[in-house]
């Protein structure tokens, strides 16, 4: 992709990211109100993945990149899912 290349985005599209970055927002603090014991913890975990992929996608223009910067980034998300699951089995069993 060139720098010269210039991606516009239409307001609409700005304000639904938005609107359901909020929503998420508002699940996982209504998920941490509910006692669901060590599922809180994966659903939240969950739901900042979901949104960490949406800013990424979106903000960050990454449908907009190349293939190869897209599997570096993939590959560095993968990571991210390894320590979370980790963490997790680190939890469930203590």
């Amino acid at each position: 992709m060139h720098p010269e290349t210039v991606h516009i985005t239409p307001y609409r599209s700005h304000a639904w990211v938005l609107i359901t970055l909020l929503t998420f927002t508002v699940i996982t603090v209504t998920v941490t109100w509910i006692d669901l014991s060590a599922l809180t913890v994966f659903i939240a975990l969950l739901i900042a993945s979901v949104k960490s992929f949406i800013v990424l996608t979106y903000f960050m223009h990454l449908k907009y990149e190349s293939t190869l910067f897209r599997v570096f980034v993939f590959i560095v998300l993968f990571i991210y899912v390894l320590v979370i699951l980790f963490t997790l089995a680190d939890y469930a069993y203590r």
